[in-house]
């Protein structure tokens, strides 16, 4: 008999293919229910608000008779009448916090970007809780602090120093108590002054000098953290010095796909692996270099056609007539190659291919 898994979060397309890869049923509940997800599930049940999210999935949970839940982006502290497969939620809602993931670090003496206190300047200010990056912004006087604040009024922040370097990231395993890095990765942001820190893509293996001591680091990060399953530690890699750690993510990262196009390993299986204590034997070693790119909408659009043709190229794959605001996401471009130039050549021509069609609508 087939188990039957739920993955719950804001975008569960790469959870769904890995789990569905891996032998599992699905059902999901997701922001988008794209096409491509619905192509890889029993059942997709969109909601419209993250405040929808806890019910939708106790019920889809219920009705479908899943085994048991996979927690993607916004879902990482859900409490559902089926077993949480990962990292427990009160471990998770911990590291939610950026300034307890801070106080984390500097517990371990792992180096962090230092807090800065109002009217020292530039600052990184980020909101306390959120994912993703696209609300991280550098202040450079009190006017632009009041001017962000107003962006995003009652939300508790943090202001820390500027780290300059390749932004960048490890993907761990971890059983609770020790952790092995599977991947290592070069983060693609938005760039940009709006929304410029935004997630926008990867790139694996993370081609640096500092890229080994970067993955030993985020072991003893996620292996002290208490977090079980698949694991996620963002650094800045400078040009001279260590790895800067910035923050961890308790659950599955918009890194999946690169990660396992890589290295041939599948996520799912190695985070249910680690749910029951089993770890790799050893960090996997990457075949390939695999990149992803998220496409942004220039503009407010419509989505005038249906992009499946394009499969295995492009993924999140949106409806036709689907309404997508300017700055949203539309579309993710994927390529891999022997080299990272090679992989990135090609993402390139891919990325010309899929813009074609969206310059139509």
């Amino acid at each position: 008999m087939t188990v039957r898994l739920l993955a719950a979060g804001f975008s569960t397309r790469h959870i769904a293919a890995s789990a569905r890869r891996a032998g599992y049923g699905m059902v999901a509940v997701d922001h988008f229910c794209d096409l491509d997800l619905a192509g890889e599930v029993e059942a997709c049940i969109r909601f419209e608000t993250l405040e929808e999210l806890p019910s939708l999935a106790a019920l889809a949970s219920q009705e479908y008779g899943v085994d048991g839940f996979l927690a993607g982006s916004g879902a990482e502290t859900l409490a559902l009448p089926v077993p949480l497969l990962g990292t427990p939620p009160a471990t998770a809602a911990r590291f939610l916090d950026k300034g307890e993931t801070q106080s984390f670090f500097e517990t371990l003496g792992v180096r962090a970007p230092r807090r800065l206190a109002s009217g020292i300047y530039p600052a990184m200010a980020k909101p306390v809780h959120g994912s993703g990056g696209w609300r991280n912004a550098v202040i450079e006087s009190d006017a632009g602090l009041a001017a962000w604040t107003s962006l995003f009024p009652d939300q508790p922040f943090v202001l820390q120093e500027v780290v300059a370097g390749v932004p960048a990231s490890v993907s761990c395993i971890a059983d609770g108590r020790r952790a092995v890095a599977v991947a290592t990765n070069r983060q693609l942001l938005r760039g940009g002054t709006e929304m410029g820190y935004g997630f926008a893509g990867s790139v694996t293996p993370c081609d640096h000098p500092l890229a080994g001591e970067m993955a030993a680091i985020a072991e003893e990060i996620a292996g002290a953290s208490g977090c079980i399953g698949t694991v996620g530690v963002d650094f800045v890699l400078p040009d001279g010095g260590e790895p800067v750690a910035i923050e961890l993510n308790p659950r599955f990262q918009g890194t999946l796909e690169t990660v396992e196009a890589a290295t041939g390993e599948n996520l799912v299986r190695l985070h249910l692996d680690a749910c029951g204590g089993r770890l790799p034997g050893a960090r996997p070693k990457p075949c390939r270099y695999a990149a992803r790119r998220i496409l942004f909408a220039d503009r407010d659009l419509v989505v005038g056609s249906d992009l499946s043709s394009l499969v295995p190229i492009a993924a999140d794959i949106p409806r036709p007539g689907s309404e997508i605001p300017a700055g949203s996401a539309v579309v993710s471009v994927r390529a891999a190659g022997p080299t990272e130039r090679d992989a990135l050549i090609l993402l390139d021509k891919h990325i010309t291919a899929v813009r074609t069609y969206m310059e139509r609508w």
